[in-house]
């Protein structure tokens, strides 16, 4: 073998080395939340139960907005407000809303503690004190999260998209990390795939397992991902992105750090990353949680079209949010493991993933590798990805058995062996075009995301889906 192809072949063992380290620690990790998990839940009073504000942005959701609050007023949790954000939506969005809610004008002490885009009025409903609503003109998702900060009147804040799918304990469990330690600053969980499901007032009757093999790899993904990846993580305090359609935070850290960033695709990820880096510099201790039980459910791209532009938009997010972080480096463990390994691995790997697929296939075609050579690659890029995807639906059965039916987990189990056959190649193709994109500084959109839909039909600001980091094993 050349130098290039060990050093292609010793890529891949670092990866699924430090994948190995991630699954032993998810494991352990969640045998110890499953122990502790009820009783955690029941024995604090609701009376103690910190107020929360939950914050709604939409844009042009006129056909899910209204569902989608009224199933947030249905949380079982003590005391919060919502706070839902008209980001000059050009349909009927507001309109909806005073219909349903009977809004009313007030005045508001507005303080721009976070520069946002102008903030044309403030409403109250009549019917549901409750629920505020903030209209203002254009300015994207992250500058719409900026203006509902600003008039939080709660010390926690959590984001939710308007077409997200909350279980009913889903604000307990997210809350809970921050009443086990008070250096807590923000917490997510987990993100499951809901296509084909039964949804039912705005919550889940019943989770369905997706017959399109696409949508089947994303969940095998999303379990691999959520299950060990972000878990393993989170042990170390070394979690550089939390769910942007469902995540915690400390307002006052928040407003400390400027606010969502409008300038980049991944305003979530680039928070996390951020605020490690604030708190690094500071010499400050603080932790940044997960929790493994799934408590969000959104909708995957049902085409490779759709799925594609999505991965590049993910890997241009992570690229920027490395990028304007780079003072992170070095400083604890997220500097010197968790920022050189995404920086290393999840960003700039797909230049060696697709090469070595490259080199090692031309190489065996024209008879300049071994048979034993060309096997080594095949067991350590297919092999190890094969037992990491298989052993992320096995933790799934033991622990939370989301899918109860066996034909379910043989069809997960399925996926796990197929994908290994073009979905990850794929998948290193998308991200090397995101990496491509964001190195030549391309101009970045959103653009539209191809949905059925699960409480809205309108050009919503979800991306169908949440960025896995840590799943291109």
């Amino acid at each position: 073998m050349s130098v290039g192809e060990w050093l292609i072949l010793g890529y891949f063992i670092i990866l699924h080395f430090v994948y190995i380290g991630l699954n032993f620690v998810a494991y352990a990790s969640i045998t110890r939340s499953r122990l502790r998990r009820f009783g955690a839940l029941t024995a604090v009073d609701p009376a103690f139960m910190p107020p929360v504000t939950l914050i709604v942005p939409a844009y042009n959701e006129e056909g899910g907005i209204v569902a989608s609050v009224k199933s947030i007023l249905q949380l079982t949790y003590p005391t919060f407000e919502v706070v839902v954000v008209n980001d000059g939506s050009t349909d009927g969005t507001l309109d909806r809303l005073h219909e349903a809610f009977a809004l009313a004008e007030y005045g508001e002490a507005y303080r721009d503690r976070v520069p946002t885009a102008p903030v044309r009025r403030f409403m109250i409903s009549r019917t549901y004190p409750a629920v505020r609503v903030v209209d203002k003109e254009n300015g994207g998702k992250a500058d719409a999260v900026n203006a509902a900060v600003n008039v939080a009147r709660y010390p926690l804040f959590c984001t939710i998209d308007a077409d997200s799918v909350l279980q009913r304990d889903s604000i307990q469990r997210v809350v809970q990390p921050f009443l086990d330690d008070g250096s807590v600053i923000a917490s997510g969980g987990t993100i499951r795939v809901i296509n084909e499901s039964v949804i039912r007032e705005g919550f889940l009757e019943q989770l369905a397992m997706p017959s399109k093999m696409l949508v089947r790899f994303q969940v095998v993904e999303y379990l691999r991902a959520f299950l060990f990846g972000r878990l393993g993580w989170s042990a170390f305090n070394g979690l550089l992105v939390l769910s942007g359609a469902f995540g915690m935070f400390r307002k006052e850290t928040v407003i400390a750090a400027g606010g969502f960033r409008t300038d980049t695709l991944g305003e979530d990820m680039e928070m996390v990353v951020r605020l490690h880096r604030i708190m690094r510099e500071a010499k400050r201790k603080y932790r940044v949680a997960y929790i493994p039980d799934p408590i969000v459910f959104t909708e995957a791209p049902e085409n490779l079209r759709t799925l594609g532009r999505q991965r590049i938009r993910w890997q241009r997010g992570l690229g920027e949010s490395l990028r304007m972080n780079r003072g992170l480096a070095f400083r604890g463990f997220p500097g010197w493991v968790s920022y050189p390994f995404n920086l290393l691995f999840e960003m700039y790997g797909s230049f060696v993933e697709v090469l070595g697929y490259l080199i090692t296939a031309v190489a065996f075609a024209t008879g300049t590798i071994s048979l034993s050579a060309f096997f080594a690659f095949l067991l350590v890029s297919f092999g190890l990805g094969l037992a990491f995807s298989a052993s992320a639906v096995v933790l799934e059965e033991l622990s939370f058995h989301v899918y109860p039916r066996r034909s379910d987990l043989l069809a997960l189990m399925g996926a796990a062996v197929l994908e290994n056959f073009g979905y990850r190649q794929a998948n290193a193709w998308w991200r090397l075009i995101g990496v491509i994109r964001h190195v030549r500084g391309a101009e970045a959109s959103w653009g539209v995301m191809t949905r059925r839909g699960i409480a809205s039909s309108g050009d919503a600001y979800t991306r169908s889906g949440e960025s896995p980091t840590g799943v291109h094993t």
